[in-house]
């Protein structure tokens, strides 16, 4: 199983996310682009006509309440297309839908939200996003119960788990011991005085060096 660490994108305008781009993008060649309406999360982020450079690949989390009109709207711009399962009103169109586009299908969990619900879906979704910490901002505090469900998710899924929420050096040997192969990074990298020794450290953790 393939481990990776995935930058998280958050930005007001197309200035912002263009300098946050060039600025990890130095290091970096796949990005999150975090997608929040104001409604399904308290916060906007990205909720603009985004332009995405196509030196690097996307995968889009949608924290939106209504996933599926974003993706028809704006799929070709992404490679993987992950809603929050919430908002999702017919999971099996939604997951059709992006694979007749030759794009990859996630399903994003709160941490309250039980892997029960997904678990119709697990063969035919390509990843599964474990939120570590409840959405919608940077800094937000870790929520130790989910590593339990990464644990049992993983015993039923044998393809991508990411996760996504204050993850750093110490949260991050956490979710990796318990079952996560993708690691989504927001705040501990936008807030590294030294991107590169803080990538490092990140991979030295996850045993990627």
């Amino acid at each position: 199983m393939k481990k990776q660490i995935i930058p998280t994108i958050i930005s007001n305008n197309q200035k912002e996310l263009d300098e946050l781009l060039n600025k990890l993008g130095k290091e970096y060649k796949h990005f999150q682009i975090d997608i929040m309406d104001g409604k399904f999360v308290k916060n906007k982020s990205n909720w603009f006509d985004i332009k995405l450079n196509k030196k690097y690949t996307y995968e889009a989390h949608l924290m939106v309440n209504n996933p599926e009109e974003y993706i028809k709207k704006n799929y070709k711009k992404f490679d993987v297309l992950i809603a929050n399962y919430e908002k999702i009103k017919k999971p099996l169109e939604l997951i059709k839908f992006v694979k007749s586009k030759n794009k990859k299908i996630g399903f994003a969990l709160n941490p309250e939200t039980s892997i029960m619900h997904i678990e119709p879906y697990l063969k035919s979704i390509d990843r599964i996003l474990i939120l570590t910490v409840h959405p919608g901002q940077y800094g937000a505090e870790f929520v130790n119960e989910t590593l339990k469900k990464i644990n049992m998710l993983r015993m039923k899924y044998n393809k991508d788990i990411e996760v996504d929420g204050h993850i750093n050096i110490e949260t991050i040997k956490l979710c990796k011991k318990a079952g996560a192969n993708l690691f989504a990074v927001g705040s501990y990298l936008h807030y590294s005085k030294n991107i590169k020794k803080s990538m490092i450290e990140l991979k030295h953790n996850i045993k990627l060096e």
